[in-house]
């Protein structure tokens, strides 16, 4: 099943089982109505912010609109059984699939993190379009060189290198040098 149409529906099943429209929605997470019923009508592929402020007015975590089971022990994710992914557009309207998502706890009840191996691919970086959103992100990278444009500094970063910082300053993560990197994620967002 494709994974934008899965994620749009469950915006939508949630916000109608809180019985708010789509017009509340919009004004409580600061997007246009417009971005809302794309997002619900699966017309576009979200980027992390805008489903952040979402997950946020329906009081829920970003993991919900991902997860497929609720497991109440512990999740073990087996590197050989990482079978669906999705891919958000990084709020960059000219490209519709800049990173790819494998969640590493998407059947996990409660949990207040969202750990993620992230593909990301080559792409040119002339027009960065920075987003932000509240929480925290750590990132890892496994593979590649990564650049990470952070409020006003850029940071690059090679296998080995990680990085913490605030989500709520504006950023972008992409390949350095329009090259590709693998990264381990891990997104924490307050409900």
């Amino acid at each position: 099943m494709d994974k934008t149409i899965k994620i749009g529906e469950k915006i939508r099943g949630l916000r109608e089982s809180r019985k708010l429209t789509i017009e509340e929605v919009a004004e409580r997470s600061s997007l246009s109505v417009e971005q809302v019923k794309a997002i619900e009508e699966s017309d576009t592929l979200p980027s992390l912010a805008p489903l952040m402020r979402i997950a946020r007015v329906l009081g829920v975590r970003l993991g919900t609109f991902l997860d497929d089971n609720q497991e109440l022990g512990p999740v073990v994710c087996r590197s050989n059984e990482r079978e669906e992914s999705i891919s958000f557009s990084n709020n960059d309207p000219k490209r519709s699939k800049h990173m790819e998502y494998f969640s590493l706890s998407k059947s996990k009840a409660n949990r207040q993190m969202d750990p993620f191996i992230i593909d990301i691919f080559p792409s040119d970086n002339s027009d960065i379009v920075c987003s932000s959103h509240e929480g925290e992100e750590f990132i890892y990278v496994i593979e590649g060189q990564l650049e990470v444009n952070y409020g006003k500094e850029t940071f690059t970063l090679n296998p080995g290198d990680s990085i913490y910082y605030d989500s709520i300053v504006a950023h972008h993560v992409h390949g350095a040098d329009n090259q590709s990197a693998k990264i381990l994620a891990v997104v924490y967002s307050p409900m």
